[in-house]
Protein backbone atom coordinates (compact mmCIF):
# COMPACT_ATOMS: atom_id res chain seq x y z
CA UNK A 1 0.00 0.00 0.00
CA UNK A 2 1.39 3.40 -0.99
CA UNK A 3 1.99 6.26 1.39
CA UNK A 4 -0.72 8.41 -0.24
CA UNK A 5 -3.30 5.64 0.14
CA UNK A 6 -2.37 5.15 3.80
CA UNK A 7 -2.65 8.86 4.55
CA UNK A 8 -5.99 8.99 2.77
CA UNK A 9 -7.43 6.10 4.77
CA UNK A 10 -6.26 7.62 8.04
CA UNK A 11 -7.64 11.02 7.08
CA UNK A 12 -11.22 9.80 6.59
CA UNK A 13 -11.68 8.43 10.14
CA UNK A 14 -10.03 11.59 11.48
CA UNK A 15 -12.58 13.76 9.70
CA UNK A 16 -15.37 11.54 10.95
CA UNK A 17 -14.21 11.89 14.54
CA UNK A 18 -13.93 15.65 14.10
CA UNK A 19 -17.52 15.80 12.88
CA UNK A 20 -18.71 13.64 15.76
CA UNK A 21 -16.84 15.88 18.19
CA UNK A 22 -18.40 19.01 16.71
CA UNK A 23 -21.89 17.50 16.88
CA UNK A 24 -21.38 16.48 20.52
CA UNK A 25 -20.04 19.93 21.40
CA UNK A 26 -23.00 21.68 19.75
CA UNK A 27 -25.44 19.34 21.51
CA UNK A 28 -23.85 20.06 24.90
CA UNK A 29 -23.99 23.81 24.26
CA UNK A 30 -27.65 23.68 23.22
CA UNK A 31 -28.59 21.61 26.24
CA UNK A 32 -26.71 23.78 28.71
CA UNK A 33 -27.47 27.19 27.18
CA UNK A 34 -30.81 27.92 28.93
CA UNK A 35 -29.24 27.33 32.34
CA UNK A 36 -26.88 30.29 31.92
CA UNK A 37 -28.93 32.69 29.79
CA UNK A 38 -31.54 35.18 30.97
CA UNK A 39 -35.21 34.73 30.18
CA UNK A 40 -35.26 37.10 27.20
CA UNK A 41 -32.44 35.28 25.42
CA UNK A 42 -34.06 31.90 26.10
CA UNK A 43 -37.26 33.17 24.51
CA UNK A 44 -35.28 34.48 21.55
CA UNK A 45 -33.62 31.10 21.04
CA UNK A 46 -37.00 29.39 21.30
CA UNK A 47 -38.50 31.64 18.63
CA UNK A 48 -35.53 30.96 16.37
CA UNK A 49 -36.31 27.26 16.69
CA UNK A 50 -39.98 27.87 15.88
CA UNK A 51 -39.27 29.64 12.61
CA UNK A 52 -36.33 27.39 11.73
CA UNK A 53 -38.83 24.50 11.54
CA UNK A 54 -41.13 26.59 9.33
CA UNK A 55 -38.24 27.59 7.05
CA UNK A 56 -37.13 23.95 6.90
CA UNK A 57 -40.55 22.93 5.57
CA UNK A 58 -40.40 25.72 3.02
CA UNK A 59 -36.93 24.58 2.02
CA UNK A 60 -38.16 21.05 1.32
CA UNK A 61 -40.70 22.23 -1.24
CA UNK A 62 -38.78 25.18 -2.72
CA UNK A 63 -35.10 24.49 -2.14
CA UNK A 64 -35.01 20.74 -2.74
CA UNK A 65 -37.98 20.28 -5.09
CA UNK A 66 -37.89 23.62 -6.88
CA UNK A 67 -41.59 24.43 -6.48
CA UNK A 68 -43.05 27.77 -5.51
CA UNK A 69 -44.81 28.10 -2.15
CA UNK A 70 -45.74 31.56 -0.92
CA UNK A 71 -48.20 30.39 1.72
CA UNK A 72 -46.10 28.55 4.28
CA UNK A 73 -47.15 30.97 7.01
CA UNK A 74 -50.75 29.79 6.52
CA UNK A 75 -49.82 26.31 7.74
CA UNK A 76 -47.95 27.75 10.72
CA UNK A 77 -51.06 29.70 11.67
CA UNK A 78 -53.28 26.67 11.07
CA UNK A 79 -51.11 24.54 13.34
CA UNK A 80 -51.20 27.26 15.97
CA UNK A 81 -55.00 27.45 15.89
CA UNK A 82 -55.39 23.67 16.03
CA UNK A 83 -53.03 23.49 18.99
CA UNK A 84 -54.79 26.30 20.85
CA UNK A 85 -58.20 24.73 20.21
CA UNK A 86 -57.03 21.31 21.37
CA UNK A 87 -55.35 22.57 24.53
CA UNK A 88 -58.34 24.71 25.57
CA UNK A 89 -60.67 21.74 25.03
CA UNK A 90 -58.73 19.34 27.18
CA UNK A 91 -56.69 17.50 24.56
CA UNK A 92 -53.42 15.90 25.51
CA UNK A 93 -50.33 17.87 24.49
CA UNK A 94 -49.09 15.00 22.34
CA UNK A 95 -52.52 14.68 20.72
CA UNK A 96 -52.54 18.43 20.03
CA UNK A 97 -49.15 18.19 18.38
CA UNK A 98 -50.18 15.24 16.20
CA UNK A 99 -53.44 16.98 15.26
CA UNK A 100 -51.59 20.18 14.30
CA UNK A 101 -49.24 18.24 11.99
CA UNK A 102 -51.90 15.99 10.46
CA UNK A 103 -54.54 18.68 9.87
CA UNK A 104 -51.98 21.02 8.32
CA UNK A 105 -50.69 18.12 6.22
CA UNK A 106 -54.22 17.19 5.10
CA UNK A 107 -54.96 20.78 4.01
CA UNK A 108 -51.60 20.91 2.26
CA UNK A 109 -52.41 17.65 0.49
CA UNK A 110 -55.71 19.03 -0.79
CA UNK A 111 -54.00 22.17 -2.06
CA UNK A 112 -51.18 20.15 -3.64
CA UNK A 113 -53.57 17.80 -5.46
CA UNK A 114 -55.07 20.82 -7.22
CA UNK A 115 -51.93 22.91 -7.65
CA UNK A 116 -49.17 20.37 -8.36
CA UNK A 117 -50.14 20.14 -12.02
CA UNK A 118 -49.59 23.86 -12.35
CA UNK A 119 -46.26 25.56 -12.57
CA UNK A 120 -44.55 28.90 -12.37
CA UNK A 121 -46.88 31.84 -11.88
CA UNK A 122 -50.03 29.70 -11.58
CA UNK A 123 -48.89 27.75 -8.51
CA UNK A 124 -47.49 30.97 -7.05
CA UNK A 125 -50.93 32.57 -7.27
CA UNK A 126 -52.56 29.54 -5.63
CA UNK A 127 -50.19 29.62 -2.67
CA UNK A 128 -50.44 33.40 -2.35
CA UNK A 129 -54.20 32.96 -1.87
CA UNK A 130 -53.69 30.83 1.25
CA UNK A 131 -52.68 33.61 3.69
CA UNK A 132 -54.90 36.14 1.91
CA UNK A 133 -57.95 33.92 2.43
CA UNK A 134 -56.75 32.67 5.80
CA UNK A 135 -56.84 36.03 7.57
CA UNK A 136 -60.56 36.84 6.97
CA UNK A 137 -61.44 33.17 7.48
CA UNK A 138 -59.81 33.22 10.91
CA UNK A 139 -61.84 36.33 11.77
CA UNK A 140 -65.09 34.74 10.67
CA UNK A 141 -64.64 31.42 12.46
CA UNK A 142 -64.60 33.03 15.88
CA UNK A 143 -66.02 29.91 17.55
CA UNK A 144 -62.74 28.11 16.83
CA UNK A 145 -60.28 30.98 16.45
CA UNK A 146 -61.50 33.70 18.79
CA UNK A 147 -62.14 36.05 15.88
CA UNK A 148 -60.16 39.26 15.54
CA UNK A 149 -59.17 39.13 19.20
CA UNK A 150 -57.32 35.86 18.72
CA UNK A 151 -57.01 33.06 21.21
CA UNK A 152 -54.54 32.04 23.87
CA UNK A 153 -53.48 28.68 25.23
CA UNK A 154 -51.09 27.89 28.07
CA UNK A 155 -49.75 24.36 28.20
CA UNK A 156 -46.00 24.86 28.37
CA UNK A 157 -45.74 25.76 32.06
CA UNK A 158 -42.79 23.98 33.59
CA UNK A 159 -43.82 21.07 35.86
CA UNK A 160 -42.60 21.17 39.43
CA UNK A 161 -40.55 17.97 39.12
CA UNK A 162 -38.39 19.54 36.39
CA UNK A 163 -37.00 22.33 38.58
CA UNK A 164 -36.99 24.60 35.51
CA UNK A 165 -38.42 28.02 34.82
CA UNK A 166 -41.12 28.37 32.17
CA UNK A 167 -38.79 29.87 29.58
CA UNK A 168 -36.32 27.00 30.06
CA UNK A 169 -39.04 24.37 29.76
CA UNK A 170 -40.37 25.99 26.57
CA UNK A 171 -36.85 26.07 25.16
CA UNK A 172 -36.45 22.32 25.69
CA UNK A 173 -39.82 21.63 24.06
CA UNK A 174 -38.71 23.56 20.99
CA UNK A 175 -35.29 21.91 21.05
CA UNK A 176 -36.70 18.36 21.11
CA UNK A 177 -39.26 18.94 18.35
CA UNK A 178 -36.88 20.95 16.17
CA UNK A 179 -34.05 18.42 16.56
CA UNK A 180 -36.38 15.58 15.58
CA UNK A 181 -37.65 17.58 12.61
CA UNK A 182 -34.17 18.41 11.36
CA UNK A 183 -32.97 14.81 11.71
CA UNK A 184 -36.00 13.52 9.80
CA UNK A 185 -35.49 16.12 7.08
CA UNK A 186 -31.83 15.15 6.79
CA UNK A 187 -32.73 11.49 6.30
CA UNK A 188 -35.45 12.47 3.83
CA UNK A 189 -33.31 14.56 1.51
CA UNK A 190 -30.44 12.05 1.59
CA UNK A 191 -32.66 9.08 0.77
CA UNK A 192 -34.57 8.00 -2.33
CA UNK A 193 -37.19 10.71 -1.89
CA UNK A 194 -34.50 13.35 -1.75
CA UNK A 195 -33.07 12.01 -5.01
CA UNK A 196 -36.56 12.13 -6.53
CA UNK A 197 -36.92 15.74 -5.37
CA UNK A 198 -33.60 16.65 -7.01
CA UNK A 199 -34.51 14.98 -10.32
CA UNK A 200 -37.89 16.74 -10.45
CA UNK A 201 -36.22 20.03 -9.63
CA UNK A 202 -33.68 19.54 -12.41
CA UNK A 203 -35.97 18.41 -15.22
CA UNK A 204 -39.46 16.97 -14.96
CA UNK A 205 -39.22 15.27 -18.35
CA UNK A 206 -36.05 13.48 -17.31
CA UNK A 207 -37.72 12.50 -14.03
CA UNK A 208 -40.66 10.98 -15.90
CA UNK A 209 -38.32 9.03 -18.17
CA UNK A 210 -36.61 7.62 -15.06
CA UNK A 211 -39.89 6.40 -13.62
CA UNK A 212 -40.30 9.25 -11.12
CA UNK A 213 -43.71 10.89 -11.20
CA UNK A 214 -43.25 14.68 -11.07
CA UNK A 215 -46.87 15.16 -10.00
CA UNK A 216 -46.84 12.84 -7.01
CA UNK A 217 -43.33 13.93 -6.03
CA UNK A 218 -44.49 17.54 -5.82
CA UNK A 219 -47.61 16.49 -3.92
CA UNK A 220 -45.46 14.61 -1.42
CA UNK A 221 -43.04 17.51 -0.97
CA UNK A 222 -45.87 20.02 -0.50
CA UNK A 223 -47.59 17.78 2.05
CA UNK A 224 -44.40 17.30 4.05
CA UNK A 225 -43.74 21.04 3.98
CA UNK A 226 -47.28 21.66 5.26
CA UNK A 227 -46.75 19.22 8.14
CA UNK A 228 -43.58 21.05 9.11
CA UNK A 229 -45.63 24.25 9.07
CA UNK A 230 -48.15 22.64 11.43
CA UNK A 231 -45.33 21.53 13.76
CA UNK A 232 -43.95 25.07 13.82
CA UNK A 233 -47.46 26.32 14.69
CA UNK A 234 -47.53 23.97 17.68
CA UNK A 235 -44.17 25.35 18.81
CA UNK A 236 -45.42 28.89 18.24
CA UNK A 237 -48.23 28.37 20.75
CA UNK A 238 -45.81 26.68 23.16
CA UNK A 239 -43.59 29.77 23.16
CA UNK A 240 -45.89 32.72 22.44
CA UNK A 241 -49.04 31.17 23.98
CA UNK A 242 -51.24 33.36 21.79
CA UNK A 243 -52.24 33.57 18.14
CA UNK A 244 -54.46 35.84 16.06
CA UNK A 245 -55.31 36.37 12.38
CA UNK A 246 -52.22 38.56 12.14
CA UNK A 247 -50.12 35.41 12.47
CA UNK A 248 -51.31 34.34 9.00
CA UNK A 249 -50.60 37.64 7.25
CA UNK A 250 -48.97 37.55 3.83
CA UNK A 251 -46.11 39.78 4.96
CA UNK A 252 -44.88 37.07 7.32
CA UNK A 253 -44.94 34.57 4.46
CA UNK A 254 -42.67 36.80 2.38
CA UNK A 255 -40.35 37.16 5.37
CA UNK A 256 -40.16 33.36 5.64
CA UNK A 257 -39.25 33.17 1.96
CA UNK A 258 -36.54 35.79 2.40
CA UNK A 259 -35.21 33.92 5.43
CA UNK A 260 -34.95 30.70 3.40
CA UNK A 261 -33.09 32.46 0.57
CA UNK A 262 -30.70 34.26 2.92
CA UNK A 263 -30.02 31.16 4.99
CA UNK A 264 -29.47 29.00 1.94
CA UNK A 265 -31.81 26.99 -0.27
CA UNK A 266 -31.31 23.22 -0.44
CA UNK A 267 -29.53 23.27 2.90
CA UNK A 268 -30.59 21.87 6.27
CA UNK A 269 -28.20 24.16 8.14
CA UNK A 270 -29.37 27.04 5.96
CA UNK A 271 -32.87 26.61 7.39
CA UNK A 272 -31.51 27.11 10.89
CA UNK A 273 -29.67 30.22 9.74
CA UNK A 274 -32.89 31.41 8.13
CA UNK A 275 -34.76 31.02 11.42
CA UNK A 276 -32.09 33.08 13.16
CA UNK A 277 -32.34 35.74 10.45
CA UNK A 278 -36.14 35.88 10.78
CA UNK A 279 -35.92 36.69 14.49
CA UNK A 280 -32.64 38.54 14.98
CA UNK A 281 -32.41 40.87 11.99
CA UNK A 282 -35.74 42.67 12.64
CA UNK A 283 -34.67 43.16 16.26
CA UNK A 284 -31.36 44.67 15.18
CA UNK A 285 -32.88 46.91 12.50
CA UNK A 286 -35.56 48.11 14.92
CA UNK A 287 -32.86 48.96 17.45
CA UNK A 288 -31.03 51.03 14.83
CA UNK A 289 -34.01 52.85 13.33
CA UNK A 290 -37.59 51.51 13.40
CA UNK A 291 -38.55 53.75 10.46
CA UNK A 292 -36.13 51.98 8.11
CA UNK A 293 -36.68 48.38 9.21
CA UNK A 294 -38.16 47.25 5.89
CA UNK A 295 -35.55 49.13 3.88
CA UNK A 296 -32.72 47.67 5.95
CA UNK A 297 -34.01 44.14 5.48
CA UNK A 298 -34.32 44.72 1.74
CA UNK A 299 -30.74 45.96 1.56
CA UNK A 300 -29.52 42.91 3.49
CA UNK A 301 -31.44 40.61 1.16
CA UNK A 302 -30.00 42.24 -1.96
CA UNK A 303 -26.48 42.20 -0.54
CA UNK A 304 -26.67 38.49 0.29
CA UNK A 305 -28.13 37.64 -3.12
CA UNK A 306 -25.39 39.61 -4.85
CA UNK A 307 -22.43 38.40 -2.80
CA UNK A 308 -23.62 34.91 -1.77
CA UNK A 309 -26.23 33.60 -4.22
CA UNK A 310 -26.33 30.28 -2.33
CA UNK A 311 -27.06 31.99 1.00
CA UNK A 312 -25.08 32.54 4.18
CA UNK A 313 -24.50 28.81 4.53
CA UNK A 314 -22.10 29.02 1.56
CA UNK A 315 -19.89 31.63 3.25
CA UNK A 316 -17.29 29.15 4.64
CA UNK A 317 -17.11 27.45 1.23
CA UNK A 318 -16.57 30.77 -0.53
CA UNK A 319 -13.85 31.79 1.93
CA UNK A 320 -12.13 28.42 1.48
CA UNK A 321 -12.25 28.72 -2.29
CA UNK A 322 -10.80 32.23 -2.22
CA UNK A 323 -8.05 31.07 0.13
CA UNK A 324 -7.16 28.18 -2.15
CA UNK A 325 -7.12 30.45 -5.17
CA UNK A 326 -4.77 32.86 -3.43
CA UNK A 327 -2.37 30.15 -2.25
CA UNK A 328 -2.43 28.27 -5.57
CA UNK A 329 -0.77 31.14 -7.46
CA UNK A 330 3.04 30.82 -7.08
CA UNK A 331 5.10 33.86 -6.26
CA UNK A 332 6.10 35.61 -9.44
CA UNK A 333 9.83 35.31 -10.17
CA UNK A 334 12.04 37.56 -12.25
CA UNK A 335 11.10 37.96 -15.85
CA UNK A 336 13.57 35.97 -17.94
CA UNK A 337 13.25 38.44 -20.80
CA UNK A 338 14.38 41.29 -18.56
CA UNK A 339 17.25 39.38 -16.93
CA UNK A 340 20.58 40.39 -18.44
CA UNK A 341 22.51 37.55 -20.01
CA UNK A 342 26.10 36.96 -18.99
CA UNK A 343 28.79 35.84 -21.38
CA UNK A 344 30.42 32.54 -20.52
CA UNK A 345 33.80 32.90 -18.87
CA UNK A 346 36.88 31.36 -20.55
CA UNK A 347 40.45 30.75 -19.47
CA UNK A 348 41.85 32.45 -22.55
CA UNK A 349 43.55 35.79 -22.18
CA UNK A 350 42.18 38.71 -24.12
CA UNK A 351 43.75 39.25 -27.50
CA UNK A 352 46.15 42.10 -27.87
CA UNK A 353 45.02 44.94 -30.08
CA UNK A 354 46.51 45.10 -33.55
CA UNK A 355 49.18 47.66 -34.10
Amino acid sequence: MSTSTTSRTTRVPARRWVRIGVVVLVAVILLAAPMFLPMIQNQTLSRIGVYAVAVLGLNIIMGYTGQVNLGQIFFLGLGAYVTAYGVTHGWNVVLSFVAACLIAGAVGLLVALAAARLGGLAIAMVTIALPIVGVPLAKRLDVFTGGSQGTSAIFSTAPEWSGLFNDQWQYYIVLVVAAAGFLLARQLVRGKYGRAFAVVKGNEAVAASMGVSPYWTKVLAFTIASMYGGASGFLYIAVVQYTSPETLSFGHSISLLAAMVIGGASSIIGSLIGGAYYILVPQWTNAIDPNFTTVSQGVILLAVLFLLPDGLVSLPRVIKRLTRRRTSHPTAGPDPQKTPTRQPETDQAPEAPER
